[in-house]
């Protein structure tokens, strides 16, 4: 279907050429994550196998306190060994050396279940190794390999376990009796009831017993295999989630995100509230990119912007958009903050800070420094999302058109900044008439703008003497 669409709807080719990006960079973004995830779960099954084989080195003495049972506990430290191959070769995919590892460990385990102690002093027949029931120590290998974030490790636990102890049993099945004339007397004993003689005796291996370990170990194998590849599904999807939060924070400010992760519908509630808006742009842009290139025109634009956003998110604004060579943003949005006003005239004068300290460098470079006007004004808004499937949170309302106009009125005073007297007078309330954000601002006589009723009393702070 995207074949016929790309060939018959020709805009839809970059489309779909995009939608393949966007789901190709996903797609590593969380195999990436996920091969993280493994490293780190491998690291854990480590530090598990480590601290169980420990275990097991204190429990095998008391169990049975004879020398004998060092043979096994040196037999651990060979466990030891493969856990620490297997963290150093594992990887996210198929790795041949990591599941050759992984059978070593299977294979190992069953020949200490399986073939007697060497160094033992009984000689009892070899299917007395069943009754000893070391198969729950398979479960500790299974363990670890949940921990590795491989549901299909854990598949394979499960399946070479049940071939390698089925291998075991047609190995033991094989072996002569070391002592008939034991099973005769235990045979003689229990007279005709083969099933108790099938359960004391030494030489028997209990195929029904096996076998029920073998069909439970595999139960058990593939719940945890699903339940691990629902862990990585998880994780995938966790992945891209947070890939697309983070491309959402490059275009809003992250306490707008943060409101958009935390809600399903966080920002349609439409309603009123009192904020700052902040409006800032270049002067005389217009005859500055007639005269360059088009890259020097994006690079300078992109290095004021980046300076005007870290301002922004630094006094706790919200970016609310990019106007070409200037920008739009609020305070107290999405919700009211105790001092908006303040934190807006502090952003507006941090801005004008960093843009001499630019125009100082961009002048040190040889290059025109750029002039930046800035509005500020104070009083209700409406929010809300508008549109339908391209939403956008919008602040609306004539204390955003004021800040705009205000902008534009530094042009006609000769000033940086202009700031109603509303929201001075509200920053005031905020930070204390003392403030030293206060100091450069002029009052100035009541101005008439444009969309509002009466003229409005300003303040304006002038622009650095250098420019």
């Amino acid at each position: 279907m995207t074949t016929l669409a790309e060939r018959f709807d020709p805009p839809a080719l970059p489309r779909a050429r995009s939608r393949r990006n966007t789901e190709t960079d996903t797609v590593q973004f969380a195999q990436a994550a996920l091969a993280a995830a493994k490293q780190e779960g491998l690291q854990l099954a480590v530090r598990a196998r480590y601290v169980a084989l420990a275990v097991i080195a204190c429990l095998l003495p008391i169990i049975n306190p004879a020398w004998e049972q060092l043979y096994y506990v040196a037999l651990l430290g060979l466990f030891a060994l493969i856990g620490w191959a297997q963290a150093r070769v594992g990887r996210v995919g198929v790795s041949r050396p990591e599941l050759a590892l992984l059978f070593c460990d299977l294979a190992l385990l069953t020949f200490v279940a399986v073939v007697p102690n060497p160094f033992g002093s009984e000689r009892w027949p070899v299917a007395m190794q069943y009754h000893f029931g070391n198969f729950i120590y398979f479960f500790v290998l299974l363990s670890g390999a949940t921990l590795a974030y491989s549901w299909r490790t854990v598949i394979a636990v499960g399946t070479w376990t049940s071939a390698l102890w089925i291998i075991g049993m047609v190995w033991v099945w094989w072996q002569p009796d070391r002592d008939p004339a034991l099973t005769a007397r235990i045979a003689a004993a229990t007279g005709s009831d083969q099933r108790l003689f099938e359960l004391i005796s030494p030489n028997s291996m209990v195929f029904g017993a096996r076998i029920q370990e073998i069909v439970v170990f595999l139960i058990v194998a593939v719940t945890l295999a699903v339940a691990v590849r629902r862990g990585n599904d998880l994780l995938i999807r966790h992945a891209a989630v947070e890939r697309e939060r983070g491309n959402l924070a490059r275009y809003f400010s992250p306490n707008v995100v943060e409101e958009l992760s935390r809600n399903d519908e966080p920002l349609k509630q439409v309603r009123t509230q009192n904020v700052a808006v902040l409006f800032v742009d270049i002067v005389g842009f217009t005859a500055f990119a007639a005269a360059r290139t088009p890259e020097e025109v994006v690079r300078t634009l992109r290095e004021f912007h980046a300076l005007m956003e870290q301002e922004v998110f630094r006094h706790c604004g919200t970016l609310d958009k990019y106007l070409g060579d200037g920008l739009m943003a609020t305070f107290g949005t999405p919700f009211v903050g105790t001092d908006d006003a303040g934190n807006a005239l502090r952003c507006a004068q941090a801005m004008m800070a960093a843009a001499e300290r630019w125009n100082r460098e961009r002048k040190a470079a040889g290059q025109a420094p750029i002039g930046v006007s800035f509005g500020l004004h104070y009083g209700p808004v409406v929010l809300g999302d508008i549109g339908l499937t391209c939403l956008e949170f919008a602040v609306i309302g004539s204390t955003v058109n004021a800040a705009s106009r205000l902008e534009a009125l530094t042009r006609a005073l000769g000033c940086a900044l202009v700031a109603s007297d509303d929201l001075v007078q509200r920053a005031k309330v905020e930070l204390g008439s003392g403030e030293a954000a206060f100091r450069p601002l002029t009052a100035q006589a009541p101005q008439a703008i444009r969309g509002l009723e009466q003229p409005i009393a300003i303040w304006t702070q002038a622009r650095a003497a250098e420019l």
